[in-house]
């Protein structure tokens, strides 16, 4: 078994088309089918059924494209991580992130950490929460910034980077708008605009209306966190959200204002697999994210 056949084998699994694949890998058709039936031949099993001019994989042959990706993952670890090993400061770092992180918390940490490393790379991937805990996990990257951050899960090791408040967003017109403060249980009423089911940030919300009696009335529901603020904005209903989302991006017509009674927080913070070891540039930035952030939590206090 050759690694050019497990590319191959992976780019048609990926098209489900063998004149696509050939096309994308840059070589000719009669090469892709030759390679794929060697491998077939070599495993004793066919691994496409082939319908046409497309093929889908056959039920081992699902199952033989998840090993081989983990396989392909850590054989891409070793190479980088020899490279790396040479020359950490010009490494590539493997990050993936929540929406609710994409605007200010990721960037500026890449920002000030390229500062001090400008050759380093970085290849990020957006993920939902659940995604992000198995990606890391499956090897499909070796570091996540999450939030709220899994303390349970035994893949993965947990570092809090800081914990940051929840705030309400009403529409600039709203009865408490100009408040300087208020109680969640002063929206009870109030419709909510929410993310759909699923996502965990919907949790936090809906367990912290639960906890005081009420469960919140989803009037609209939005697919991220800039769907919501414009749901707010055109006056369909009010929603709660990290106030780091907010920080460079107050949408118009609208308005944050601070929760009491209760205060709601999350967590955000990094994860890493508990059975793997970070290739150098990745512990590189690793350490530095807890330095800075550590920094960052001493100033705000």
């Amino acid at each position: 078994m050759e690694i050019r056949q497990i590319k191959y084998f992976m780019e048609v699994a990926k098209r489900e088309h063998v004149t696509e694949a050939a096309d994308a890998l840059h070589v000719a058709q009669s090469a892709v089918s030759r390679q794929i039936f060697n491998l077939e031949n070599e495993l004793g099993v066919d691994l496409f059924i082939r319908e046409g001019r497309s093929v889908k994989l056959t039920p081992i042959g699902k199952m033989f494209l998840e090993r081989m990706k983990h396989a392909m993952n850590v054989i891409d670890d070793a190479t980088r991580e020899v490279a790396e090993y040479l020359d950490p400061e010009k490494g590539t770092i493997r990050v993936a992130f929540p929406i609710s992180l994409a605007a200010y918390t990721l960037p500026t940490a890449i920002y000030a950490f390229r500062k001090h490393y400008p050759e380093a790379k970085f290849q990020l991937k957006q993920a939902l929460y659940r995604d992000l805990i198995d990606g890391v996990v499956k090897g499909e990257f070796n570091m996540a910034l999450i939030g709220p951050v899994p303390m349970q899960e035994k893949k993965v090791k947990s570092k809090i980077l800081f914990t940051e408040n929840v705030v309400a967003l009403l529409p600039m017109h709203h009865p408490l708008s100009d408040r300087s403060s208020i109680k969640l249980l002063d929206l009870k009423d109030d419709p909510f605009v929410l993310l759909p089911e699923g996502f965990v940030f919907r949790n936090i919300v809906v367990n912290a209306c639960t906890e005081l009696g009420f469960h919140p009335h989803v009037a609209f529901e939005g697919d991220d966190i800039d769907a919501l603020k414009g749901l707010v904005s055109a006056g369909l209903g009010v929603t709660l959200m990290p106030e780091v989302t907010l920080v460079d991006s107050l949408p118009r017509s609208t308005v944050k204002i601070p929760l009491m009674e209760p205060s709601v927080t999350r967590t955000v913070g990094v994860i890493t697999p508990t059975e793997r070891v970070l290739l150098p540039t990745e512990q590189l930035f690793y350490e530095f994210l807890q330095d800075f952030f550590a920094r960052l939590n001493e100033f705000r206090e």
